[in-house]
């Protein structure tokens, strides 16, 4: 059956609060993500069900072992945009519990082994009978901060999670700067991204591809993020939301599914193929916005745009009435700060909390894809913060948005080291040649040695 291309697009708004009374302004800033094909097999109303790559069909609402319930994952999260969403893991033998941020743009699972003056607690590798030593270094670095520590395996479990326990990589943090931050209420890191992203080499197989093995889950996730709106920024308990873990639970999204192809399995990169301020398209050649990849990032905080997009947006905001800011809470969750939404970035568009928090969104790693619904959380007084429609024509699909600078540049560094390595013999030739040195050769007489080296290039 012939399929026909169709668009994604995503409209979201944040929230503004003047004084005592609450101002809420729609921000329709829309993204369009990429291409999908709809056919008889894809249902586009509502995910009801996902297929293993065994053939057997999984239930959303739990599967025959017991291993999961979706149900008992909901508002397994705490944390909002700002601060970061975290959930309960117990880690080691007997368990110790520490909070874990959930990233979805890094690949290590990694968790404080150290004193730290922003953290109330750490893990103990000397109080766990299980763990284990790797003897290997790690270092990671992040848009914001870094950590240093060393490979280690133990066993982990996760309270509102899969039943069981499984045995992963784990990363022990001995040291770090600017990636604990005041009031943040998480002691570690879980990133769900693909193995290539691993530090230190990709041999280092992450968190969910060790659940997704040793379970036997669905290769799927989803993730609900509900510090949207000011209901849920207000207070020092926010919202938080739901990591599901083997699927997706259809009661924590409104509407219809959409998705767009993963385009690469590293981060989850996508395809942007368009973007609006209101009604005003910035008729941007759409390479600009996958300069140099297009990802979603929970584990970011804002809507990153390349530099030249970013550009155009402020100066398409310029021109009209709309308000790109939201609230923030401080350190002692009282709300009196405000932001700009949106930043810019030097290393592609990131697709950040900020705009996720409007949806539930699927990462279906098994038929490369990602998946986007209106989040039944991003409401205020039972209006919807953000919306999302589609199909579109065939005018709206760009041919060609692959993004001009190489994701991994392994053709430029090849090409400048033999640069490198011609410009070196080239020079070493000219100073053989220009200031020729005389040495002694087996017979006993004097010859010059730049006339051996032409001698031999000729």
């Amino acid at each position: 059956m012939a399929c026909g291309k169709s668009v994604l697009v995503w409209a979201f708004a944040f929230s503004l609060c003047l004084g005592v009374s609450q101002c809420y302004y729609t921000i329709p800033l829309k993204i369009y993500p990429g291409k999908f094909n709809s056919s008889s097999d894809l249902d586009l109303t509502r995910l009801q069900r996902i297929q293993t790559s065994g053939g057997n069909v999984l239930s959303l609402a739990s599967d025959p072992a017991g291993i999961v319930n979706f149900l008992d994952m909901v508002n397994n999260l705490q944390g909002d945009s700002g601060r970061g969403y975290y959930m309960e893991m117990s880690i080691g033998t007997p368990g110790q519990k520490l909070n874990i941020l959930v990233d979805t743009g890094s690949s290590n699972f990694a968790v404080a082994a150290a004193p730290h003056p922003f953290i109330t607690h750490y893990f103990n590798t000397e109080l766990s009978s299980t763990y284990q030593s790797a003897g290997r270094t790690v270092a990671v670095r992040y848009t914001q901060g870094n950590w240093e520590g060393e490979l280690g395996i133990d066993r982990v479990s996760i309270p509102n999670g899969p039943n069981g326990t499984i045995t992963i990589n784990i990363a022990a943090i001995l040291s770090s700067e600017g990636f604990f931050l005041p009031g943040v209420n998480w002691q570690g890191i879980l990133g769900l991204a693909y193995p290539i992203l691993a530090r230190p080499d990709s041999s280092v197989e992450p968190f969910f591809n060790s659940m997704v093995r040793q379970m036997g889950i669905p290769d799927v996730f989803s993730l609900q993020m509900c510090g949207a709106g000011l209901s849920a920024s207000s207070t020092a308990d926010p919202l938080g939301g739901s990591l599901i873990m083997g699927g997706a639970e259809p009661t924590l999204y409104r509407g219809s599914m959409w998705y767009t192809p993963l385009k690469e399995e590293w981060y989850y990169q996508v395809e942007v193929l368009k973007l609006e301020v209101g009604d005003q398209n910035l008729n941007l050649d759409c390479r600009e916005y996958n300069m140099d990849k297009a990802i979603v990032d929970s584990g970011t905080t804002l809507l990153r745009l390349p530099v030249n997009v970013f550009n155009a947006v402020v100066e398409a905001i310029t021109h009209t009435s709309l308000l790109y800011i939201q609230p923030i809470t401080d350190v002692e969750g009282t709300l009196d700060c405000f932001r700009f939404g949106v930043s810019s970035s030097a290393n592609g568009l990131v697709i950040g909390a900020t705009v996720m928090e409007g949806f539930y969104v699927v990462f279906d790693r098994a038929q490369r894809r990602v998946g986007f619904a209106p989040s039944n959380c991003a409401v205020n007084g039972g209006a919807a913060l953000s919306e999302i429609a589609g199909p579109f024509s065939a005018a709206d699909v760009a041919a060609d948005c692959a993004g001009g600078v190489l994701k991994e540049p392994l053709l430029w560094v090849i090409s400048y080291a033999l640069m490198g390595v011609c410009a070196l013999v080239l020079i070493i030739l000219l100073l053989l040649l220009v200031l020729p040195c005389r040495r002694r050769d087996h017979s006993g007489e004097i010859t010059d040695e730049s006339s051996l080296v032409r001698h031999r290039i000729k």
